[in-house]
């Protein structure tokens, strides 16, 4: 369970109770888990973790109370416990928890009334899988190279072009996508759809296979066809509703770093104090101890930067676009440095195939990249920053 002293000032009680019932879920129901060494059984189980999200109904604490969700959600700082604790148990099943947040937030925040009543609901039980659809081969961290497009046709939409590293293609039942309607206006010209997995002209192209299995992969547009009542918002107003869904949601990315590093840590821990080496255990060497301390306190950094976060939106901040770069740079960077030692404590044992921390090294690499890379991050702390000085 997350380390509920140090980030105390920035939960209630609701949360304590929360975070123990996440944590009951995780060791029932998801550490019993075999891990999926690929991509076909990696999607079967992610299917699998959706139908057990959705019992517990876990997804529903990113969903308004109005349309199945928890009451007071979304609740930035329950989605941040619960991947936090997901992520420590499983990263497939932190991973989907996480498509169902962010295929859903930006129905939450731009759909209409008809919209949340069709979509939302079935988010909320685990009776429907989200994926978020932004990110093309040549358009990554910028969204204004995006060469999907959706030209208008009667009343309706056709859309063409394709998605690349989309988790859950292939295996969600609609996609929130972003294509371009006005070329000529770049990210303003940026609009958004929701596309059923059904739609005539969608195609699921292929996998794209991760070191560690993730149900990733490309989507086709292929002459698309989508009723005017599929766009999210206004024409043009995609990518804020993209940068306002990510802006929302990286403090939960910056915890899912913390629940790998808790896992690293621990697994380091167990691991010195059983390991004998010179007729002593691993953990009584000084070079040992500079790494835990080290560990510890990157990951008593982040989890502070990451319910900072969450504790700002959910108290009614507009944006928390500087608290969440902030979270979302830090966290994935020092869970990355955690795991690593994690590794070397473990010495060879820990690059085995089979092991915890392994398993952990390959995983936490792509909380660097996905949903704003550091370096972006960084762009917009320094901008921020700036501004502000100015």
């Amino acid at each position: 369970m997350p380390d509920l002293a140090t980030i105390k000032a920035f939960l209630e009680p609701r949360h304590h109770r929360l975070a123990e019932e996440v944590r009951a879920f995780a060791d029932a129901e998801i550490a019993p888990l075999e891990p999926r060494h690929d991509d076909e059984g990696a999607r079967a189980q992610a299917l699998e973790i959706l139908r057990l999200l959705g019992q517990g109904r876990w997804p529903g604490h990113a969903i308004p109370e109005a349309f199945g969700g928890h009451e007071g959600a979304p609740d930035l700082r329950a989605c941040c416990l619960i991947r936090e604790t997901l992520a420590s148990a499983s990263p497939l099943a932190d991973s989907v928890f996480a498509l169902q947040c962010l295929g859903s937030m930006p129905i939450t925040l731009a759909g209409s009334e008809e919209q949340k009543r069709r979509y939302l609901p079935g988010v909320a039980a685990g009776e429907r899988m989200a994926a978020f659809a932004m990110t093309e081969m040549e358009a990554g961290s910028d969204p204004s190279g995006m060469e999907t497009r959706a030209r208008r046709d009667g009343e309706g939409y056709r859309l063409d072009g394709g998605k690349a590293f989309i988790t859950n293609a292939g295996i969600a039942d609609y996609y929130v996508v972003f294509a371009s309607t006005d070329p000529e206006s770049g990210t303003c010209g940026l609009t958004c759809f929701l596309v059923e997995a059904t739609a005539p002209g969608f195609r699921f192209t292929g996998p794209q296979v991760l070191s560690e299995p993730h149900p990733l992969g490309e989507i086709a547009f292929e002459g698309c066809r989508l009723l005017a009542s599929s766009r999210l918002g206004a024409e043009g107003e995609g990518f804020k509703i993209g940068m306002r869904t990510l802006d929302r949601l990286r403090p939960t990315v910056a915890a899912a770093a913390c629940g790998m590093a808790e896992r690293a840590l621990a697994e380091a821990l167990a691991h010195v104090r059983r390991r004998r080496q010179f007729g002593k255990p691993l953990a009584e060497f000084q070079l040992t101890q500079q790494k835990l301390a080290r560990m510890a306190t990157d990951l008593a950094a982040a989890r502070l930067l990451t319910y900072r976060a969450a504790w700002e939106a959910d108290s009614g901040a507009e944006r928390i676009t500087l608290e969440a770069a902030m979270a979302k740079s830090f966290a994935t960077e020092a869970a990355q440095r955690v795991v690593d030692d994690a590794v070397q404590l473990w010495g060879g044992r820990g690059a085995l195939r089979d092991s915890p921390v392994d398993r952990l090294y390959r995983a936490v690499r792509a909380l660097r990249i996905y949903e704003g890379t550091t370096e972006i991050q960084h762009l917009v702390i320094a901008r921020q920053v700036l501004s502000r000085a100015e």
